[in-house]
């Protein structure tokens, strides 16, 4: 496979998860006025095996304190707001958005979608992430944090790493290597094809 990127505009479910299954993560872009999925099969990607999970002393003072509640698939439409508002050029595009309900809806094929949200106990969400589960691998989507709560967009990732690994999963797939806060998580940078190795075993399991 000689191209990273592709170009389509069918935004179905259907289409997403055989895109998803064989390793593409889609994000969006606009072309000529109008918005297309954009499939990407990464030439590097950032995976993360559980026993590499590091959990920094300030991250462990805010667990033990728990001042925090996580709920799974609660507050999609909230946190979909969230991310588009904290990312100035977002991808998550008005037709992905739709796409990701329609997504959130179905389990098919092995595939699901989760959003993972931490809130306040007075239940005001302060950080989260989608993403979505294949088989026993899960690969994140794009998420957001409250800069008024320090370090709790890193506590959302070390919870959702516990989470993980606790119910089983293989690895957990962050996409690209970059931004730099993957690699202090403690994922390990893997080239397309040794990826595609260990992905196929795992969605297949």
């Amino acid at each position: 496979m000689s191209e990273d990127y592709y170009i389509s505009d069918d935004f179905s479910p259907e289409f997403y998860i055989k895109l998803a299954q064989a390793g593409f993560i889609s994000t969006t872009t606009p072309l000529r006025k109008e918005i297309y999925l954009l499939p990407e099969i990464q030439t590097q990607y950032a995976l993360l095996d559980f026993k590499d999970l590091h959990i920094s002393k300030k991250i462990k003072k805010l667990i033990k304190n728990e001042n925090y509640q996580v709920t799974i698939n609660q507050k999609l439409d909230e946190l979909l707001f969230q991310i588009r508002n904290h990312h100035k050029d977002s991808w998550l595009s008005y037709e992905y958005k739709h796409l990701i309900k329609k997504l959130s809806t179905i389990n098919h094929d092995n595939f699901k979608l989760i959003s993972f949200e931490v809130s306040t106990l007075d239940n005001e969400l302060i950080s989260g992430e989608i993403g979505y589960i294949i088989g026993k691998t899960y690969t994140s989507l794009s998420g957001f944090f409250n800069r008024n709560f320090n370090n709790h967009g890193t506590l959302q990732l070390i919870l959702l790493g516990k989470y993980l690994e606790n119910n089983g999963f293989d690895f957990w797939n962050l996409g690209h290597t970059c931004p730099s806060y993957k690699l202090k998580l403690g994922a390990k940078v893997y080239k397309r094809d040794k990826f595609l190795e260990r992905w196929i075993k795992s969605v297949n399991s």
